[in-house]
């Protein structure tokens, strides 16, 4: 070992022969240890901290003597992201810290957006849920299993704000709200990192900035907004997630004021650390340095140095900081301080995890081989699958099934595990989860009969199906064959299933659509199903919101089951036949066609505003010839099956002052035979102010349970923080005038009062 490494190993505390600590000690504070270090490394040593690549070529074959490893040995990475097992970590992890000159551990990503092997709703879904505690749990349980497998960093929370369900990769996230977005990524990262034990990952918050906002909902394209509306409906979350102290975040493709948002220095500078306060490291998506140019932005040189400046600490595979960076600091694009002030927040980063103490203390055989998928976690995910799903129609109480007769369980999406877990489910094992046809013989075993069919392809063109399967086909067969099964299978039943939707990468990142009625070949079965006379319950899978105005008029239940995760067959089953009661709510409003896109509740008035619900055609006013302004389903909807009550909404004061306090209160009864749990929703608008201002803003809610009969007060304090906005200055104010005050079960139906700010 060299004498520098000799002097550092007494820095960490290491033993030269092991190259961890025997016995662990104290480490001097952050800054300090920070510094210290710094200051025996070399600028190379320092720009190799800032390296991020992927180690997908990894998943199978030696570690020891790939060319990665030989990039570890050499200091040239800082990170790697997709190498699974704890064994192969465990080998780079050695290389870092015993082939390296001052043995500096590595950070292992991974995008574990929804569960590792134990796999969670989508996190659309887990917003249905409205459940901040079960989410926060199932975000522990994730980072538990990851840690289990050595990996310490996840890319998540993703809290854009997504009006556009076009945009596949609004499964990412909690919907159209900046407010329930806010909730649902502090929740998140509060059980990602927790207190940073062993169990604990530092959490990625994505993808900073409006990613969400990319025009015509296709993936990767252009945002372009004003600042105030930047302000006032999409930067909540970010800066909620940095407020709950996310340990990094990622920046997002899309530009921003022109300028990509990987090098926009208002941006990540300005905002996220100077007004934010945000004190962790920023990495970039994944190679989006080197496509400044494709957007028509400078050279890769210039960009590199536009990047680093702008406040990015970590390149993900463009490996630009490691090949411009000192050519940079020669020309004088870059100042060498410039490069230290984004190795500390990495080094930071790496303190907060524990590496330092222990590069290993996520390199657990035997934590890999015990606590993935466990009951315990299982029955989380089972638990919180049930609370997601949301019941959109239940003409004359179809819902929920008896135990009893014969149940045809019908549709593509009936009998298959590959796509259960869903989209971004990168630690899943199909091979150990149920089928919904499997958890449906198992739960009426004895009870009820269960006749399976097919159905249906999920296009009819072969090469459409094949393009969306992305390695988790369904068996096809012949259309009019397969039909013809289901309609027999049907025509002998007491009530049909249908289990039609999605495919589980048709969401998700590069999962846009054009169009989102149930497809082709699964619209056909449907229709020839409903034309059976049989009562038709249908299951709709999906990872958005999508058109069901025909289902809506011609189907007797439908339930939006998203893609639920290991447990959904279970899950499924528990709420189907009324072991459980459905309480999800929608977080995007459901479009009755895609010509009404991007659609959602908290948009502003224009000066020829139509009323809201209204069928009727207003000459020279703000609406459409062929379809109403509102939403199939809006936001905040969702049925049970029981029913509530809402009486008078009532204040402690119609009048309060800026900085004052309001009460606002509302009795909530269960007018229904079942127990359930109730999702009570408080939205404010203010009336007139210095600038336009949305309809209605979600400001509070509250789940809450009521046995059958039972009624329950519910109480919202509203105070400054929920009057505030942000005026064309960009500084937030509360402006005197009137506000109207509405609380109900979703968006659309709500009982109001007025209050006035003096």
């Amino acid at each position: 070992m060299k004498k520098t490494n000799i002097a550092l190993a007494a820095l960490f505390l290491l033993s030269p022969a092991t190259g961890f600590a025997a016995k662990k000690k104290q480490l001097p504070p952050m800054s300090q240890f920070v510094t210290e270090l710094m200051q025996k490394m070399t600028l190379e040593e320092k720009i190799g901290q800032l390296n991020l690549l992927p180690g997908g070529d990894l998943t199978t074959g030696a570690v020891m003597n790939s060319p990665l490893a030989e990039k570890v040995g050499a200091g040239e990475l800082g990170a790697i992201l997709n190498v699974k097992g704890v064994e192969k970590i465990k080998n780079l992890q050695e290389i870092a810290v015993k082939k390296t000159r001052l043995g500096i551990p590595l950070i292992f990503g991974q995008d574990v957006i929804h569960g590792y092997q134990t796999v969670f709703p989508l996190p659309l879904a887990q917003a249905c849920s409205w459940d901040m505690a079960m989410i926060e749990r199932a975000a522990q349980v994730a980072a538990a299993e990851a840690t289990a497998s050595g990996i310490n960093w996840v890319y998540s929370p993703m809290v854009d704000i997504a009006l556009d369900p076009r945009w596949g990769r609004v499964s990412e996230g909690a919907g159209e709200d900046p407010y329930l977005t806010s909730q649902v990524g502090a929740a998140m990262i509060r059980g990602y990192q927790g207190d940073y034990s062993d169990h604990n990952a530092m959490a990625c918050v994505k993808h900073y900035a409006l990613y969400g906002a990319s025009e015509s909902g296709r993936d990767y394209n252009t945002v372009d907004m004003s600042h105030v509306r930047m302000y006032n409906q999409y930067f909540a979350p970010y800066r909620a997630a940095a407020e709950a102290g996310a340990g990094s975040f990622m920046t997002s493709f899309n530009i921003v004021d022109g300028i990509p948002a990987t090098a926009n220095k208002w941006l990540i500078d300005d905002v996220l650390r100077k007004e934010w306060k945000f004190d962790g490291f920023v990495v970039t998506d994944y190679g989006s340095i080197n496509e400044m140019v494709s957007h028509g932005v400078g050279n890769p040189l210039d960009n590199t140095a536009q990047a680093l400046k702008a406040g990015t600490d970590m390149d993900m595979c463009s490996e630009a900081f490691v090949s411009n960076l000192k050519t940079c600091v020669e020309k004088g694009t870059v100042k060498e301080s410039d490069i230290e002030q984004a190795c500390r927040r990495v080094l930071e980063a790496k303190y907060k995890l524990g590496l330092f103490d222990n590069p290993y203390r996520f390199c657990d055989p035997k934590r890999e081989k015990t606590e993935l998928y466990t009951a315990t976690n299982r029955s989380v995910a089972r638990d919180m699958a049930a609370e997601t799903f949301v019941l959109l129609k239940n003409q004359d109480n179809l819902l929920p099934l008896k135990k009893q007769g014969t149940v045809a369980l019908i549709g593509p999406l009936a009998d298959t595990r590959n796509n259960l877990p869903g989209s971004w489910s990168t630690g899943d094992k199909p091979e150990k989860y149920s089928t919904l046809r499997e958890a449906m013989t198992r739960c009426l075993d004895g009870k009820a009969t269960v006749l399976y069919a097919q159905g249906s392809n999920i296009y009819l063109d072969e090469k459409q199906q094949k393009e969306i399967e992305f390695g988790r086909p369904i068996e096809r067969g012949n259309q009019q064959q397969m039909m013809d099964e289901a309609l027999a299978v049907a025509r002998k039943s007491d009530v049909v299933v249908a289990c039609l939707g999605e495919m589980a990468e048709m969401s998700g990142e590069c999962a846009s659509r054009s169009n989102l009625e149930l497809p082709d070949a699964q619209m056909m079965l449907l229709k020839e199903l409903v034309k059976t006379g049989k009562p038709i319950v249908l299951l709709n899978f999906s990872g958005r919101a999508t058109v069901l105005k025909w289902e809506s008029e011609n189907v007797n239940a439908i339930m939006n089951v998203w893609f639920a995760g290991s447990e959904t067959g279970d899950a499924v089953c528990d709420v189907l036949f009324g072991d459980k009661v459905p309480t999800g709510k929608t977080v995007n409003s459901f479009p009755q066609n895609v010509g009404q896109l991007p659609l959602y509740y908290n948009h502003m008035n224009t000066g020829r505003p139509v009323p809201e619900g209204t069928d009727r055609f207003f000459k020279y006013q703000s609406n459409y010839l062929d379809v109403r302004n509102d939403p199939l389903y809006p936001f905040g909807y969702g049925l049970s099956y029981t029913t509530y009550e809402y009486g008078d909404l009532t204040l402690s004061s119609s009048k309060m002052k800026a900085d004052g306090k309001v009460e606002a209160s509302i009795t909530v009864k269960n007018t229904g035979l079942r127990d359930g749990d109730e999702i009570v929703q408080l939205y404010i608008r203010d009336i007139s102010a210095s600038i336009a201002r949305p309809v209605k803003e979600l400001k509070g809610f509250q789940r809450i349970h009521l046995k059958s009969g039972e009624s329950k007060t519910v109480k919202f304090d509203i105070t400054r923080s929920q009057l505030e906005f942000y005026g064309s200055d960009l500084k937030p104010v509360v402006e005197p005038g009137d506000f109207t005050i509405m609380v109900g079960p979703n968006s659309r139906d709500l009982k109001t009062v007025k209050l006035t700010v003096e």
